[in-house]
């Protein structure tokens, strides 16, 4: 285990999450019980974490635990956080692997200490609990919960890492291994999928739920009938045949779906859930130490952790962004349009801003379609119990629809989400001008038009800005924010403002065609038709990529995004840089037929071209293997994201990650897409440099 001493030198700005022990007296026991509460000093907003220094903590609190001679050991949180796994911030300083190995090695050694305890000891999990937090709770005999625990996850399959602390083979001898491939496995490739604390006493995480109320004593009342043998929480037995079997199909299917084989960390998952079935504490504690220290030191994992330090830290402090004093208050809003796009902008603004919003449209057909539209989807949250009658009733009041583009005279803020022409746009901004002030802001849902040329006729252009969304918009948290010629501060502020209070993720960008990530992937996915067009057959042409584990192939993004809109995007970008962006005639051909996808199934789930595409689309007689398509698109990200730096597009390439991460779901052991470029050596090989400096998303030279 790692001394007090080597804590220190390893992670010298860890952020201690001190454990302290307190003797309390419980009604009922003869002896008292020792309560250990791990707090790192900060509110909620900053969770408690394991580094090294605080894991020497918890040990030192642990032994004075055990000294007390109690009745029972315990350990909980501070308010509203139990703890939410290590703490990754200084990982990525490591050069040493055999610090890597120590640091993995200690995370065990404490956490076995309660496991291996003769005095029972319990969790009592009264907050948010991810990761290694949760791997502590699972190491104790017993757990009981909060019913209003916020969030419950072991993540760590998501940032491309796998549960090293003794969740592997903890879980799936509690809950079951196929119970436990949901958790590790499925939930984390899912986005991140947290658990309800209902979900995590059903399927036997937590043996017991309380009331938050008075949560910390029911559960030393709890704890007292388990220690006076009144209570005994079940524990199933475990199929370690058939079903074992049954769930590791299953997570190495969901892993192949959602990775490709592209991430270590969830192939690494697999085999430790696969020891599990077998295995003693010993030898699958050690198994977990050796592949924890492997990925420590390896790219792939850095690449994760750069991402999250990405979406944890840099989106909450986005480059470029003005004083936020700047911003103005927006008590009301407009949307013109009333089709799906702008109806799930309006859902979208009412539940997070909680003013009036107005929709508009050219009909009341249309008008009546999209208020009913978010009223619907107001119902189905009351249904859902995701919010009270109450609020349901509050916020369909707060929306209504409008033929007169009056009704926006005292909004603050509107926003167009009308069809993707600049002449239809100019006109709907040149109409709502008439109604507005002149400090009301007037953003684009626009994909790829210039705000610039959207505002050069109006009266107040400096109030003009991009805001651009994706697509289904309750899911994808980036908003690209996009500053026009004239764009001034105070509007600029006031869209990161309205982004924060939405929920987004914002990104400055510059006015340049596609912005960032319909540049990126309109010239990843041109590349590809283009091979297609060459004569690529479509099936190689489509599983080139896969060594990258992104979350969808280049045909299945088209079906996605909409051949039409894909076209129109291409046409656009051809016409900025003809030189680099292509129009595929057979596109334009595609489109014209009406067809919406490459792929049809049979009933058995078999894929093959659909006839009439194969029939349409014209090939030449110059097929590429998949490795030459791989090499092409890469090859055409790292000139096509350089030129974007070049041109200030933004501000550095760690905006470019995070716009891939946020707004197309590439996944965190890619880094986005620079350092894997950068690993690949196509940075080098196209633009004569790494995108990234040595350390960053890599492992630091020793």
């Amino acid at each position: 285990m790692i001394s007090a001493e080597q804590a220190q030198s390893a992670f010298p700005d860890e952020v201690v999450t001190r454990a302290a022990t307190r003797i309390v007296s419980v009604p009922g026991l003869d002896k008292p019980v020792a309560l250990i509460t791990i707090d790192n000093g900060h509110d909620h907003t900053r969770p408690s974490t394991f580094g090294p220094q605080s894991l020497v903590s918890l040990n030192a609190a642990f032994d004075e635990a055990v000294a007390a001679e109690p009745a029972a050991i315990a350990v909980t949180g501070k308010p509203f956080v139990f703890a939410v796994g290590a703490d990754l911030s200084g990982v990525e300083q490591i050069s040493d692997p055999e610090l890597a190995r120590q640091i993995a090695q200690t995370g065990h050694d404490v956490f076995r200490r309660f496991t291996e305890s003769e005095i029972p000891t319990f969790a009592f999990v009264n907050g948010a609990v991810m990761g290694g937090g949760l791997e502590l709770a699972l190491s104790c005999h017993y757990r009981t919960m909060a019913d209003n625990v916020a969030a419950i996850a072991l993540p760590e399959v998501f940032l491309g890492l796998f549960p090293g602390w003794g969740g592997t083979q903890l879980l799936p001898n509690l809950i079951g291994p196929d119970a436990a491939v949901t958790v590790i496995v499925e939930n984390a490739l899912n986005q991140n999928k947290m658990l309800k604390p209902k979900q995590a006493a059903e399927l036997g995480i937590t043996d017991e739920l309380l009331p938050s109320a008075d949560y910390l004593e029911q559960s030393l009342l709890w704890l007292a009938r388990v220690v006076r043998g009144e209570v005994t929480p079940p524990r199933p037995e475990i199929d370690r045949g058939a079903g074992w079997d049954a769930a590791m199909g299953r997570a190495k299917a969901v892993v192949a779906g959602k990775t490709k084989g592209a991430s270590p960390g969830a192939e690494k998952a697999l085999e430790l859930l696969e020891l599990a079935r077998t295995a003693d504490r010993d030898a699958g504690y050690a198994a977990e130490t050796d592949a924890l220290a492997e990925l420590l030191m390896s790219d792939p994992l850095r690449s994760g952790l750069y991402s999250f330090n990405l979406v944890n830290k840099r989106a909450k402090k986005p480059a470029g962004a003005p004083d936020k004093s700047l911003a103005r208050q927006v008590g009301k809003v407009g949307i013109v349009g009333a089709g799906l796009m702008a109806s799930q902008l309006a859902l979208l603004f009412v539940r997070r801003l909680k003013v009036p919003v107005v929709l508009t449209d050219v009909d009341q057909e249309r008008v009546d379609k999209g208020v009913s539209y978010v009223h619907g989807e107001i119902d189905k949250l009351l249904e859902k119990q995701r919010i009270g009658q109450d609020e349901a009733n509050r916020l369909r009041a707060l929306v209504s629809g409008s033929l007169d583009k009056a009704a926006f005279a005292d909004a603050g803020f509107v926003i167009e989400a009308v069809f993707e022409d600049l002449g239809v746009k100019r006109k709907v901004f040149a109409e709502v001008e008439q109604h507005v002030s002149p400090e009301c802001v007037l953003a684009t849902n626009t994909s790829s038009l210039s705000i610039t040329a959207m505002a050069a006729e109006l009266q107040h252009p400096e109030r003009v800005v991009g805001f651009h969304f994706f697509n289904p918009v309750a899911v994808l948290p980036l908003l690209e924010i996009v500053r026009g010629r004239r764009t001034d501060d105070e509007t600029l502020a006031t869209a990161f403002s309205v982004g924060k209070q939405l929920k987004k993720s914002s990104v400055l960008v510059k006015d340049a065609p596609a912005f960032v990530v319909n540049r990126v992937l309109t010239r990843f996915l041109g590349e590809v038709l283009a091979t297609v067009d060459e004569g690529t057959p479509f099936d190689v042409a489509d599983s080139a990529l896969d060594p990258l584990g992104l979350p969808m192939s280049p045909m299945t993004l088209l079906q996605l995004v909409g051949p039409p809109v894909a076209l129109h995007v291409a046409e656009t970008m051809h016409e900025a840089f003809p030189e680099r962006y292509g129009v595929s005639e057979n596109l334009k051909r595609f489109v014209e037929a009406g067809k919406s996808a490459v792929w049809q199934w049979d009933s058995a789930g078999n894929q093959t071209v659909d006839p009439e595409v194969a029939e349409l689309w014209q090939q030449g007689d110059a097929p590429s293997t998949a490795e030459q398509v791989r090499e092409r698109a890469l090859a055409a990200l790292a000139e096509e994201i350089r030129i974007m730096l070049d041109e200030g597009v933004v501000a550095e390439a760690q905006d470019i990650d995070l716009c891939m991460i946020l707004g197309a779901g590439w996944p965190f052991w890619l880094g986005g897409i620079t350092p894997y470029l950068d690993r690949a050596g196509v940075s080098e090989k196209v633009a004569g440099k790494p995108f990234l400096a040595p350390g960053v998303a890599s492992v630091p030279p020793a």
